[in-house]
């Protein structure tokens, strides 16, 4: 039989419901916990800085947060609506 690795509880950073996980097959979020977003996002239209990628921590995803967000991009099509300045 082969192993399946160790599991991890923790909390879905999407729906903040606990769950198990394998930490090294489990969807990760890099999120900055200052302003508690991703880093990408504290300067829309710019790179993370150094430091906010220093300070950022990778969080769980569980697997119907993952679905979800997949359903959803699939669905709405571009995630902007073309003419609406």
């Amino acid at each position: 039989m082969a192993d399946k690795g160790i599991t991890t509880i923790g909390r879905c950073y999407g729906c903040k419901r606990t769950f198990g996980f394998d930490p090294e097959r489990v969807t990760m979020f890099l999120v900055d916990p200052d302003p508690a977003a991703p880093p990408s996002m504290t300067a829309p239209g710019t790179q993370p800085t150094p430091e906010a990628l220093a300070r950022s921590r990778r969080e769980p995803v569980c697997p119907d947060c993952v679905r979800r967000g997949q359903h959803t991009r699939q669905d709405d099509g571009p995630t902007w609506p073309r003419g609406t300045a």
